[in-house]
């Protein structure tokens, strides 16, 4: 199981032993190289901007020629959705995503993952950073060619992508969707027994919450996740927020913020503030290294600050996924028991927008 192929406008890469901390996972390895090789199951995930104006954009387009033509289009349509078609040795697979009306301007996740020996695949769009995704299933999607995905992954001429396109990135398992892990494995999270890293953690283990209280992990989440975009690692460093050492987080983990400012603007003791608002070249830096980048996150009966090196950080936010079973079954959480996961309603905190938290680091900066 492995991330092979990931690209931006500017970068190409493939690799079908893995790439990253992938490297020499996938279970390509043994046939990479055969010819005619496929493969029968997979997902590309394509990380974009829908815009608010009236124009289709091209999130990824590719056609490859010889003895299985292919055509691959995936669109966002103003007020219609995202739409799919693959063309295939003269068979035509359609799919039709209505999205909501609010994802203008906003960054979008669209993942199609398919199981051609199962006839069964998926079209899906998160938005990110909300508790929104929507899954329209796809009835016997083709296999690709490997030699293809590698054209398209590989150089640039053979693919289409409009600037909205973050990255697009290619695994040759199917990928979850719903609610993501976001903590560094190395972050050192309080629990009654003292600071354990992120990724030793184990279910049943109590964590330290802010609250003061010793709350028992329902659940632990990992999950290796391109290094771009908003899976991209942001580097808090010490001793801003409160940290005793620098750390990892993704761009969506939210750190708790308080004091009077915060009173005085929020009408809030403390608020919830993603990692990339925060980013400002000193507090919070963009990172940048391997091309995939390892996630851990833990849930709790409720959705609460806990303590992580010196600082205070959410634990993870499930909404109510349990409600939604289609969705569930194509999560993270697809393996536990539905009545034993919590519901968490709201966020233990108000969650503050990127303006929000502009305006709070301006008035603390004056």
């Amino acid at each position: 199981m492995a991330w092979v192929g990931i690209s931006t406008r500017d970068d190409s890469r493939f690799s079908p032993t893995g790439l990253g901390s992938d490297a020499g996972r996938s279970r390509l390895l043994a046939d990479a190289d055969a010819p005619g090789a496929l493969l029968s199951h997979g997902t590309l995930m394509i990380e974009a901007v829908l815009p608010s104006e009236n124009r289709p954009i091209t999130l990824l387009a590719f056609k490859r020629h010889g003895a299985w033509e292919t055509s691959f289009v995936l669109r966002a349509l103003h007020g219609r959705g995202i739409v799919l078609v693959i063309e295939q040795a003269g068979r035509v697979l359609h799919s039709t995503l209505t999205h909501l009306s609010d994802t203008h301007d906003e960054t979008v996740r669209i993942s199609y993952s398919w199981d051609a020996p199962a006839l069964l695949g998926t079209l899906s769009l998160e938005v990110v950073g909300a508790p929104q995704t929507l899954i329209v299933p796809v009835t016997a999607p083709p296999p690709f060619l490997l030699s293809d995905l590698r054209a398209v992954f590989s150089d640039a001429r053979h693919r289409t992508m409009d600037p909205e396109t973050t990255f697009i990135a290619l695994s040759d398992e199917i990928e979850p969707v719903g609610p993501q892990p976001s903590l560094s494995l190395h972050a050192h999270v309080l629990t009654e027994t003292g600071c354990v890293a992120a990724g030793r953690l184990k279910v049943g283990d109590k964590v330290r919450a802010a609250s003061g209280r010793l709350v028992p992990i329902l659940a632990l989440l990992r999950r290796t996740v391109p290094a771009l975009g908003r899976f991209a690692p942001v580097l808090l460093r010490a001793p801003y927020f409160g940290l005793r050492e620098d750390i990892l987080v993704a761009p969506n983990q939210r750190l708790v913020i308080g004091g009077s400012d915060v009173e005085y603007l929020f009408g809030e003791e403390e608020v919830l503030v993603p990692a990339r608002h925060l980013i400002n070249g000193v507090a919070a830096i963009q990172a940048a290294g391997s091309p995939t980048v390892t996630w851990a996150q833990i849930v709790l009966p409720a959705h609460e600050a806990i303590h992580i090196s010196g600082t205070q950080m959410e634990s993870l936010f499930l909404g109510r996924i349990r409600r939604k079973p289609e969705l569930l079954t194509h999560s993270l959480l697809s393996g536990i028991d539905r009545a034993k996961l919590p519901e968490h309603a709201n966020p233990s905190h108000l969650v503050l927008r990127q303006f929000e938290a502009i305006t709070l680091a301006h008035r603390r900066a004056a």
